[in-house]
């Protein structure tokens, strides 16, 4: 249902992009987002998109440095990552769940592969 893209590895200060592409079910009416899981610790909101209205949502800890994109056509969505940080080193998961806002992740219904980001100090 969702194939994730794009991971790799990166040095402080430099740029990944992540892709992540629906396809099966219609996934018109969800929110589109990436979560990220570092070794020992919860799985934690990266950032989000309404499939609709193309809506951003993101945490204070990637604001301003991480973007989230849609593709309609492509049912693709993608999480373009500048300035990266050590501590952004993570397995990125993307998701969709029923979502007006924000997704959480009790909202997820869809989980991607995880990719694994590692950034270089």
């Amino acid at each position: 249902q969702l194939q994730a893209s794009g991971g790799g590895l990166a040095q402080a200060g430099g740029s990944l992009r992540l892709s992540c592409a629906a396809s099966g079910s219609t996934f018109s009416s969800y929110g589109m987002g990436w979560f990220r899981q570092a070794p020992g610790k919860e799985r934690e909101f990266v950032a989000s998109i309404t499939w609709r209205g193309g809506r951003t949502y993101y945490p204070d800890s990637v604001k301003g440095r991480f973007t989230i994109s849609k593709d309609n056509a492509k049912k693709t969505v993608y999480l373009q990552m500048n300035s990266l940080k050590p501590e952004d080193t993570a397995v990125y998961y993307c998701a969709a769940g029923l979502s007006s806002g924000p997704l959480t992740i009790y909202e997820v219904d869809y989980w991607g592969q995880g990719t694994q980001v590692t950034v270089s100090s």
